[in-house]
């Protein structure tokens, strides 16, 4: 099979998708995106200096193709006699596993199409590296990219599959540690750091990190399964609150509540260190700023290393942040047109 043709279809959807959500991003969160977007494009390792004016230009140059094709409708995928829904994942990688099996030289592929935050669609096709099933879940792990969007999220679940993308995981890696580096605060993203060896290998010890966290996504995303399973209604809820405060703080109690659920717990488990640092390094304002607790004994077990204050507080946290995602729900059945500043209302509230 030719991929190339349908690697282009891919990539014209994900331009279509950007030129239709790329506003969303604050100026300075775009121009870094644009930024890694453009070291993708060309295949510039992470360690290379990237010129100011050849990304001004391509910049100039992307912006002009979103305007021609932002009005497009998202375009059909076709493999071999196969014309598929652009979002029917499940029925474009049973194709793709059907033309791999008749050609001994296709390195097999895997793809994804869906909705992400403000209900942006993110498509993607890579190489498949890896596929297992885990307590009934799908997991596949993607390795090179071929077609991607703008913000490419490195992990995402519909139902019980499960996609998590290798080189989008190490390349949001690279952009957090680089952020590090401008200041060096001593923070969690510095401990994590300190768990390999940035200073003498940047590509290995981004590997070894990027390793390491694939396992945590995984954790995670079983954890979103999990809570969407028990939140029904919760994606109707999103669409109509999207762009208000209600939104983030919706997606910051949902997050909590899946990871309260399983990703926390198994981390400490497996006293995986590098983990904690890192997952605690990436919680945002929102996260942080309703859950004062968690960060409290994060604090405590980095002076003493005893890890019992954060089991402790997951532990109780679990059934407040389901309750709370359960609320929010009721709010929205009640009066959908009105529901976001009950939901603000109920979150301000509601910290522990």
């Amino acid at each position: 099979m030719d991929i190339q043709p349908l690697i282009s279809n891919v990539q014209l959807n994900c331009h279509i998708s950007d030129a239709r959500h790329a506003g969303n991003y604050a100026l300075c969160v775009y121009l870094l995106k644009m930024r890694e977007f453009y070291r993708w494009e060309h295949k510039y390792p992470f360690s290379e200096k990237l010129s100011t004016d050849d990304i001004g230009n391509w910049l100039s140059q992307r912006e002009e193709l979103w305007e021609e094709v932002e009005d497009e409708e998202y375009h059909s995928i076709q493999i071999n006699d196969e014309t598929l829904d652009p979002f029917d994942s499940a029925a474009i990688n049973q194709a793709l596993n059907q033309a791999s099996s008749q050609s001994e030289t296709s390195n097999r592929l895997i793809y994804s199409g869906g909705y992400g935050v403000k209900d942006k669609p993110h498509f993607f096709i890579a190489e498949l590296e890896s596929s297992n099933t885990i307590n009934g879940y799908a997991i596949h792990i993607s390795g090179k990219e071929y077609a991607r969007d703008l913000s490419s999220p490195p992990a995402m679940s519909h139902n019980r599959t499960i996609y998590i993308r290798r080189e989008s995981f190490k390349r949001l890696i690279w952009e957090r540690t680089d952020e590090w580096r401008w200041n060096k605060p001593e923070n969690a993203m510095a401990r994590a750091i300190r768990c390999y060896d940035f200073d003498n290998d940047l590509e290995g010890a981004l590997s070894s990190m990027t390793d390491n966290e694939l396992d945590a996504a995984v954790l995670h995303e079983i954890g979103e399964i999990q809570a969407g399973e028990k939140l029904e209604g919760w994606q109707q809820m999103m669409s109509d609150i999207s762009f208000t405060q209600a939104e983030i703080m919706a997606r910051a109690v949902r997050d909590h509540y899946a990871d309260t659920l399983h990703t926390l717990p198994t981390l400490i488990e497996n006293n995986n260190q590098a983990s904690i640092h890192f997952y605690f390094a990436n919680l945002t304002n929102m996260r942080k700023h309703i859950f004062p607790s968690l960060m409290i004994a994060y604090s405590q077990w980095c002076e003493n290393r005893d890890i019992k204050p954060i089991k402790q507080t997951v532990a109780k946290a679990l059934d407040h942040w389901r309750s709370i995602a359960e609320q929010m729900l009721a709010l929205h059945q009640q009066d959908a047109d009105v529901c976001h500043a009950r939901i603000e209302n109920l979150v301000n509230n509601s910290h522990i």
